[in-house]
């Protein structure tokens, strides 16, 4: 039987990696930092918590994607035209095959479930 995980104060945790540069940038240099909490067998599901600077970005979700923003601020536009303003407390789902674009203003912290 697998252990319960838990972690107190997630918008202020550190011991974050470097992840790097966004892979897609469209304006400036978005970097990324992040901790796995957890990654099960094969990759999948995996959770932990993401951080990301300001710029714009091409935006591809491959998996899906639950996601609990804990700082910052951000603008999701999707292919489709569907925009989605992201500030602190906001909660998102993003389905596997999501496309558009991500407007980091501020940066954001989120703790996130992929599957």
């Amino acid at each position: 039987m697998s252990s319960a995980l838990s972690l107190k104060n997630a918008a202020g945790v550190g011991g974050l990696a470097d992840w790097g540069p966004v892979t897609a940038p469209i304006e400036g240099l978005s970097t990324t930092s992040g901790r796995v909490l957890y990654k099960g067998a094969h990759g999948s599901p995996e959770c932990g918590i993401w951080v990301c600077t300001p710029g714009i970005w091409r935006c591809v979700v491959n998996r899906d994607e639950f996601c609990h923003f804990l700082a910052g601020s951000c603008t999701y536009l999707s292919d489709s035209g569907e925009e989605i303003e992201i500030e602190p407390g906001t909660i998102a789902f993003f389905p596997a095959g999501w496309s558009g674009t991500c407007r980091v203003q501020a940066a954001v912290r989120k703790v996130y479930m992929i599957r």
